[in-house]
């Protein structure tokens, strides 16, 4: 059984940063009844932070504010609430977490009243759920609202016809929908300058998670990669917060990796190095710590993840904002992300990056209510032990809904799997 996750986790610099810089976007979002700030609700996967700056708009991401619930135990009671207006057991979580915060006043993290979004911006429509999602926003909220159409990665490549068309959206209607509900006007030079910073940020932060392919590995590109990522796919990229951020973040990495230090858990400096795993899915939110543990007291580490490329596949194929071409950045952005590519592209991914990390194995956290990840799993787990050799496994929780986490399950499946490695070494060195 796990031990008492109830002290206060250990967290070094880079992350109380963070923790300071996720705080004060839900100050800005929450005063700005106050300072007059006009707030854009948006997701995280295609999220145009840079274009909602250019606007002097705050950023508000459902998707945080539901796993932020999820992490203070609230969210329970939000979903129990969202199920009694109607929504049905198999609707994604996040989902009637954010209805039934709204139902329960709508304050946010940070025990503030959440205000009404002057504006929503759906710029990823590869998750169909997240088109209905608008819809309820939009009926809840009535203002003014941009369904950027992002076409979908079927052929395995973005092609000048799907930048063009995206770009033709941008042009053509959000922007001129930012502009008057801001009352500011675009300036595309501002645009390039925010990219600029964009592009360093995301130069560190590929150099952080491709740390990992070290052995050991000096972080844990799931579990502490939730910290790593966490500026960058919200509302912080493109600014001089997040360069600092992801600048720090590599300084302590670069000395971790100096003294041959493995990844910091909340309950202190990781152990020995046994696994090396890559994950597929998203974590669970409402019993993170008690999750992780469950990985680092055996020694398993994450050295690869598919939740760390939600919001961009930077370490993979090498994506970057250009501010030489800033709106066709954006589509290809928009475009580019994780859950937007088609199956045959992820499972080679995970292939690869079993093989590039030196990976003993994928492990696959398939998610109850989320399609955009758990549809093919099963399908890529027995592609990726095809190709690579190494064998696989499966476990089940879900997003933010706690009864769709049974920690004797997830344990017994975790420890099974290391057992399998194992067999899998000693039949490996005795064919040698």
């Amino acid at each position: 059984m796990c031990a008492d996750v109830t002290t206060d986790a250990i967290k070094d610099a880079s992350m109380l940063k963070q923790k300071e810089m996720i705080a004060s976007n839900y100050d800005k979002i929450t005063s700005a009844p106050e300072t007059g700030v006009k707030v854009s609700s948006t997701f995280v996967p295609g999220n145009l932070n840079e274009l909602t700056m250019c606007f002097d708009m705050a950023n508000n991401l459902p998707e945080i504010n539901a796993l932020s619930n999820a992490m203070r135990k609230k969210t329970g009671a939000m979903i129990s609430d969202a199920e009694k207006m109607g929504h049905s057991e198999d609707v994604c979580t996040y989902v009637k977490a954010d209805l039934g915060m709204m139902a329960k006043g709508n304050i946010a993290p940070n025990g503030k009243p959440m205000p009404n979004p002057d504006m929503l911006m759906l710029s990823y429509t590869g998750c169909y759920t997240f088109l209905k999602w608008f819809e309820l926003l939009r009926e809840q909220y009535k203002c003014p609202t941009v369904m950027l159409h992002v076409p979908y990665e079927g052929e395995g490549k973005i092609t000048k016809n799907m930048r063009d068309y995206v770009v033709k959206q941008l042009k053509e209607e959000v922007i001129p929908t930012m502009e008057q509900v801001s009352g500011v006007k675009f300036d595309i030079d501002r645009l390039r300058e925010y990219m600029k910073d964009s592009a360093k940020a995301e130069d560190d932060l590929v150099w952080v998670l491709q740390s990992a392919k070290n052995v050991r590995s000096p972080i844990d590109a799931y579990f502490g990669a939730v910290y790593y990522i966490g500026p960058i796919f919200s509302a912080f990229r493109g600014t001089k917060d997040a360069v600092e951020y992801y600048s720090l973040l590599r300084s302590e990495i670069e000395e971790r990796l100096a003294k041959g230090l493995g990844p910091v858990t909340p309950e202190g400096e990781m152990g020995e190095e046994k696994y090396r795993l890559v994950v597929e899915g998203p974590p669970n939110w409402t019993n993170f710590r008690e999750f992780w543990k469950m990985f680092h007291e055996d020694g398993a580490v994450v050295v690869a993840s598919s939740y760390s490329k939600v919001g961009g596949v930077y370490d993979y194929d090498g994506f970057r904002h250009d501010p030489q071409n800033p709106l066709e950045s954006l589509a290809e952005y928009c475009m580019g992300c994780y859950t937007n590519r088609n199956l045959p592209d992820r499972t080679t991914m995970m292939a690869d990056l079993v093989e590039e990390y030196q990976a003993d194995g994928l492990l696959i956290n398939s998610i109850k209510s989320c399609n955009s990840f758990a549809a093919g799993e099963l399908l890529m787990l027995r592609e990726v032990e095809a190709r690579t050799g190494k064998p696989g496994a499966f476990i089940e929780t879900d997003l933010v809904d706690p009864r769709y986490f049974s920690p004797a399950n997830v344990k017994n499946r975790l420890e099974s799997y290391f057992q399998m490695i194992e067999q899998k070494r000693q039949s490996g060195a005795q064919a040698a």
